[in-house]
C-alpha cells in the first residue's frame, strides 16, 4: 500500500520525528531481556528513530519498511552515526512469515512496531511474530507520544484550528496512540498468547515553531503537502495562531506495551 511518506516527507520525518528517550530504550531492553547476542526487528522503521538508539544494545538489527526513501535516508543516518550493524529491508506487516523464514533458526529477541502499526493489520501480525521471536522475547508496541495537534494545551488546540482552516477539516488522527486502541492491541496480544504488560516514559519539551511546522510536515503524505511556494503563508499562518501561546511546552508520554513470549 503506498501511503505516500516519501520523497520530502522522509527528509522532514528524519528532521522533527520525535527520537526515544534513553529510558525508553532501557525499558525495552529490560522487558525482553536483549544481549549483545539478540537480533531485533523493527518494522515501519521510519527513518531509523528507534533503530539506531537500539542497535548499540544488540547484535543487529533489520529495520524494515514499505518506504525506499525512508530506508534510504535511515541508511545515510546510521552512516552519520557510524552505526554498522542495521540492515534496512524493504517490506511491510505482511512480510513477517517471509522474514521469519530468511531468519530461519535464528530468533529474534523483539519485534518492535512503533505508531506505524495503525496502518497495519495487528491481528494477524502479532500471531505471525509468534514463531520468529525467542522464548522470553517479544513484541513491542511504542507510541511515541500524542500528535502535535491532539495534546491538551492552548498552543496544541490553535495548531488543530489552524489545520483546519488550511486544509478544510479538523485533523483527529490519534495514530494508534488513544487509550482505545491500546487497548485493542493489548487485548490482541493476549488472545496471541503473549503476556502482556506496560510501562511508560514521561518527559517534558519545549518545541520551536519551525518544529511544530516540521512535526505536521512529516505527518502529511506527500500529495498533501503545502506546495513549496505555499510553505512561508503555511508556517506564517501557523506562527500566528500559536503565537499568543508560547512556549510551546510538549508533555510526551511514550507508552510501552510489551507482549512476552512464554
Amino acid at each position: 500500500m503506498d501511503l505516500g511518506f516519501r520523497g520530502e516527507v522522509a527528509d522532514f520525518y528524519h528532521r522533527f520525528r520525535r527520537g526515544y528517550p534513553p529510558a525508553v530504550i532501557d525499558s525495552l531492553v529490560d522487558a525482553f531481556g536483549l544481549t549483545a547476542d539478540d537480533v531485533v526487528v523493527d518494522l515501519g522503521c521510519g527513518t531509523g528513530q528507534l533503530a539506531l538508539p537500539i542497535a548499540d544494545r544488540v547484535r543487529s538489527v533489520v529495520a524494515v519498511d514499505p518506504e525506499p526513501d525512508m530506508l534510504l535516508r535511515g541508511r545515510r543516518a546510521a552512516a552519520e552515526r557510524g552505526v554498522d550493524n542495521v540492515s534496512w529491508v524493504i517490506g511491510a506487516d505482511t512480510d513477517m512469515p517471509a522474514l521469519g523464514a530468511l531468519l530461519g533458526d535464528q530468533r529474534v529477541g523483539m519485534v518492535a512496531v512503533g505508531q506505524a502499526l495503525h496502518w497495519m493489520r495487528h491481528d494477524e501480525l502479532f500471531r505471525a511474530t509468534v514463531p520468529v521471536v525467542r522464548p522470553g522475547g517479544g513484541i513491542a508496541v511504542v507510541a511515541n507520544g500524542t500528535p502535535l495537534w491532539l495534546q491538551d494545551s492552548a498552543w496544541s488546540h490553535a495548531l488543530r484550528d489552524s489545520l483546519a482552516d488550511w486544509f478544510g477539516s479538523k485533523p483527529s488522527a490519534a495514530c494508534g496512540t488513544d487509550d482505545a486502541s491500546r487497548q485493542r492491541y493489548g487485548d490482541s496480544l493476549t488472545a496471541a498468547g503473549y503476556d502482556v504488560a506496560v510501562t511508560a516514559v514521561d518527559y517534558t519539551d519545549e518545541l520551536s515553531l519551525e518544529q511544530v511546522v516540521g512535526g505536521v510536515y512529516s505527518a502529511l503524505p506527500v500529495d498533501r503537502l503545502p506546495a513549496p511556494a505555499e510553505r512561508p503563508r503555511f508556517a506564517e499562518r501557523l506562527g500566528e495562531a500559536l503565537q499568543p501561546h508560547r512556549p510551546f511546552i510538549e508533555r510526551v508520554r511514550v507508552t510501552i506495551l510489551t507482549g512476552r513470549r512464554r
